[in-house]
């Protein structure tokens, strides 16, 4: 029942443990370095942080449906003894529905996006603007590659710093619900890459996505500020047709906090000082979270199904584990 950092071998363990159980189109991003795992005593994983007084729990429980109840309740003992609580974020509607009826304090806290490939098209009046945006990334000389990480990480990392310094000296780079590039699971990601005169200026790393809707999670991206609009549009129109002619079903945009908020989706119990703080952050929260930018975003590209996720109290709902969230993805 000992959780640990994981080794290259156990990485993949746990990834099997994910493709066998997951069915949460963000659940790649168990295995960002940084995680802890805990396996319990027997099949399945859960994936989390140490925050605080906390243990800030990442998806759900994966693990086959009828051991998620019993690997929930081992993870709760082990937090027990080392006098942790329990915070989970990004779970889905299935498993919300397990973490109440354990005694959890369950609030919908924002939406994940997911495009069907088969049926997506830019054709029409409604992608009019879409198009426009990339023919004039195209036009400007811009090329998209699919590249290895290694040929091109000094120029990929030279990327990542011109834009965090673009967002401001104070800014933080958000971790943990979002992905990274490179470590020892980088060889299961796909990288496309924007090149102007052959040097890259923007990027978008994809991780795989299985479950019900299988496909590719749109996850980590950056670009140069200085490059010309529809850019990182261009980026994910080409990876979008490489991965429809490969047959993939779904490319998923992932979880975006605060938005689709909706009270037809709360569970009973819920807590309503938590309710108003997620209406809260979602009308005034843009200096804790780009929410309304990621949304605008993500919803140009027509998406098919739009999903409630959840965060989930062990007990009752907590402000300060709120904070503790907030702290650990680097937020505030």
């Amino acid at each position: 029942m000992k959780p640990s950092q994981a080794d290259q071998g156990k990485l993949e363990s746990i990834l099997e443990a994910i493709r066998e159980f997951g069915d949460n189109p963000s659940a790649f991003l168990s295995v960002n370095e940084g995680n802890e795992y805990f396996e319990g005593s027997g099949e399945g994983v859960v994936a989390y942080r140490r925050a605080g007084r906390h243990f800030i729990q990442f998806g759900g429980a994966f693990a086959p449906e009828g051991r998620q109840r019993e690997l929930v309740r081992e993870f709760r003992a082990y937090a027990r003894s080392r006098r942790r609580r329990i915070v989970g974020i990004q779970l889905q509607r299935a498993d919300a529905e397990l973490y109440a009826a354990e005694g959890f304090t369950v609030n919908q806290v924002g939406s994940s996006y997911s495009v069907h490939l088969p049926e997506h098209t830019l054709r029409g009046s409604r992608f009019m603007k879409l198009r426009n945006k990339i023919s004039r990334a195209r036009r400007s000389g811009l090329v998209v590659r699919e590249l290895p990480y290694t040929e091109v990480r000094e120029r990929i990392e030279e990327v990542d710093r011109v834009w965090l310094r673009s967002k401001g000296r104070h800014v933080k780079e958000i971790e943990f619900l979002v992905g990274q590039v490179g470590g020892p699971v980088q060889h299961h990601r796909r990288l496309f890459v924007g090149l102007m005169d052959e040097l890259p200026v923007a990027y978008i790393s994809y991780s795989p996505a299985h479950g019900s809707r299988p496909g590719w999670l749109h996850d980590l991206s950056r670009r140069h500020p200085d490059v010309v609009p529809g850019v990182m549009e261009a980026v994910n129109a080409a990876a979008i047709e490489t991965f429809t002619k490969e047959g993939a079903e779904w490319l998923h945009f992932g979880f975006t906090p605060f938005t689709g908020l909706d009270p037809s989706c709360e569970l009973p119990g819920n807590s309503a000082l938590t309710g108003k703080l997620m209406r809260l952050l979602a009308e005034k929260g843009g200096a804790v979270y780009p929410a309304a930018t990621q949304l605008a975003y993500k919803e140009k590209w027509g998406p098919h199904v739009i999903l409630p996720e959840y965060l989930a109290f062990e007990g009752r709902a907590s402000l300060g584990a709120v904070w503790q969230i907030l702290r650990v993805t680097k937020s505030v």
